[in-house]
C-alpha cells in the first residue's frame, strides 16, 4: 500500500533529523492519508490508531517549531472531531486513552492554519466546507469555500458537483442545481475538467434527477437513455443508478412494466458492495413502495 511506504520514509526521516519539524509535519500528513483510506473501508479501530499518531507527529512539530501554522489543522481537525463524534467513536477514543475534544478550539485552530499556514489553505477549505455544512449548520459558508475552491482548481470537476449537490439537498434550490449541473456537463464536454467522462456521465444523472423533480420525466427519460447506451464504466454503479433513475421516471410518466422493466437491470447492474444502495431502493420500487 502506497501510504504505508510513504510513512515508512518519512518515519525513516524523523529518525534522521528528529529535531526537524517539517519531517513530523509530514509524517501526520501521510498518517492522515492513510487514516481518510481506513475510515472509507470501514476499519475504524485501526482509524482512530492512525489519528493518534497524526496528533502526536503534529504535536512533536509544533514544539519543535510554534511558528509552523499549517500543523495546527490537523490538530484542529482531531479537536473539533473527537468533541462531535458519536458515541461509538468517543468509546474508540476512550480505548485508546486519546484526551478529548474542543468544537470551539477546534474550528478556531482551523482556521488559524487556513490565515496563516503556507500548504494547506484548499484542503482547509474542502475539509471547513464539510464541517460547516454537516455540523455548524452554515450552508451559505459552505457554499462560498467550494465557490472559491471551483475558481482556484476549476479543472476538478468535484467542486461543481458538490456545490450542485448541496443546493438541491440542502437549500431544495431545483433550478440552482440544474444550472449547476448543465455547467459541468458542458465543461465536461468541452474538456476544461480532468476525468472529463466520468464527470459527464456524474452530470447527466445530475440533470437528469433535477428535470424529474421539476416534473419533466420525459426529458429525464431522454439523458438517461443516452447514459444507460454510452454504458459508462465510471463512476462505480452508474450504468445502475442510470437504470433506477429511468425506471423511477418511467413510473412518473404513468409507464409502469417499462419502469418494471429498469429495475430489473438495475438490479442486474448493480456493482459489489452497493455503494449508493441501489439494490434496496430497486427491490422497493419493484414492489410499488
Amino acid at each position: 500500500m502506497r501510504a504505508d511506504a510513504a510513512i515508512a520514509a518519512i518515519d525513516q526521516w524523523t529518525m534522521r533529523e528528529p529535531m526537524r519539524a517539517e519531517a513530523w509535519f509530514y509524517l501526520g500528513g501521510a498518517y492522515g492519508a492513510r487514516a481518510q483510506w481506513r475510515v472509507l473501508r470501514g476499519e475504524r479501530l485501526s482509524a482512530a490508531r492512525d489519528g493518534k499518531r497524526i496528533k502526536d507527529a503534529l504535536e512533536r512539530a509544533l514544539a519543535i517549531d510554534p511558528q509552523l501554522q499549517d500543523a495546527y489543522f490537523g490538530i484542529g481537525l482531531y479537536h473539533y472531531y473527537a468533541d462531535v463524534a458519536p458515541a461509538a467513536a468517543k468509546f474508540l477514543r476512550w480505548l485508546l486513552l486519546l484526551p478529548g475534544g474542543d468544537r470551539v478550539k477546534g474550528l478556531e485552530e482551523m482556521l488559524r492554519a487556513r490565515e496563516g499556514g503556507e500548504l494547506l489553505e484548499s484542503e482547509a477549505d474542502y475539509q471547513l466546507h464539510l464541517i460547516y455544512l454537516w455540523y455548524e449548520k452554515r450552508t451559505d459558508r459552505a457554499l462560498a469555500l467550494l465557490r472559491g475552491l471551483r475558481t482556484r482548481h476549476p479543472h476538478n470537476p468535484h467542486f461543481l458537483r458538490a456545490i450542485a449537490e448541496i443546493e438541491d439537498t440542502y437549500l431544495h434550490d431545483t433550478d440552482a442545481s440544474l444550472r449547476s449541473w448543465q455547467q459541468l456537463l458542458d465543461a465536461a464536454r468541452a474538456g476544461r475538467v480532468a476525468e472529463s467522462s466520468m464527470a459527464e456521465t456524474t452530470a447527466q444523472l445530475g440533470i437528469a434527477r433535477a428535470l424529474d423533480a421539476r416534473r419533466d420525466s420525459s426529458g429525464a427519460v431522454s439523458r438517461l437513455r443516452e447514459v444507460i447506451e454510452r454504458k459508462p464504466a465510471a463512476p462505480v454503479g452508474a450504468l445502475a443508478r442510470a437504470q433506477l433513475q429511468l425506471g423511477q421516471s418511467l413510473d412518473h410518466l404513468g409507464q409502469r412494466t417499462e419502469a418494471m422493466a429498469a429495475y430489473r437491470a438495475a438490479l442486474d447492474l448493480v456493482p459489489y458492495g452497493d455503494p449508493d444502495r441501489i439494490a434496496p431502493a430497486a427491490r422497493a420500487a419493484l414492489r410499488g413502495r
